[in-house]
């Protein structure tokens, strides 16, 4: 995928499940991630998801997914089957976790949709943003999504363009496969494609083609 065009459907950075096509219908990303709490709702009102978390009627837990007691899930959030939620994990308003996916200790996830078989190692912020599937968040990464200037992010594209996505919190899109190497910064509004590597302790802005390789 050439990110130097204006095609960035969501298609480009992920396999979408199924039973979220709707909420990945939007043209880009960040109008998804825009969506996440009304498709959410729409989801328990329709009886697609039926709540069955400690009596909370906004949050589904899938089969087999194991929760810490030290856990905290906020709502409303939708959990797939076979994860793992780790001790002091916070999950605030508006979380959808796919399959098979590990929330490790004290790892943050805010508004925020994380797709299967992904692994948040530890200690990280994950706010306002799409993760796709198979992909490693290393200790102490943080994916941030908020200008310090609080002005709406913008995306700003290889040929000097820049996109307001019209949110004053937006965080990251990760494509499917990604590797963030330990106490990276992902800088908001940063796109990365599909099989991109960031090596640790990087700074991450801008956007990034599939295959990409930032050391």
């Amino acid at each position: 995928m050439s990110m130097n065009n204006k095609d960035f459907t969501n298609t480009n950075f992920f396999d979408i499940p199924s039973c979220f096509e709707e909420l990945f219908s939007y043209p880009t990303p960040w109008e998804s991630v825009s969506q996440i709490i009304p498709f959410i709702q729409k989801m328990f009102a329709n009886k697609t998801f039926t709540a069955n978390y400690k009596g909370r009627l906004d949050v589904f837990i899938g089969e087999g997914t194991k929760i810490h007691p030290m856990a905290d899930i906020a709502g409303p959030a939708i959990i797939g089957k076979n994860c793992v939620i780790n001790h002091a994990a916070f999950l605030r308003e508006g979380c959808i976790i796919g399959d098979n996916a590990h929330i490790g200790h004290a790892v943050e996830v805010k508004h925020s949709i994380i797709l299967d078989n992904t692994m948040l190692a530890h200690l990280n912020y994950i706010g306002d943003s799409i993760i796709g599937n198979n992909v490693n968040i290393s200790g102490g990464a943080i994916l941030a999504n908020l200008r310090l200037d609080k002005k709406n992010i913008s995306i700003k594209t290889q040929d000097s363009r820049e996109i307001d996505t019209g949110l004053q919190k937006f965080g990251t899109v990760v494509g499917d496969n990604t590797i963030i190497g330990v106490n990276s910064v992902i800088n908001p509004g940063t796109l990365l494609g599909k099989n991109t590597v960031v090596f640790p302790l990087k700074s991450v802005s801008g956007i990034h083609e599939n295959n990409a390789v930032i050391k």
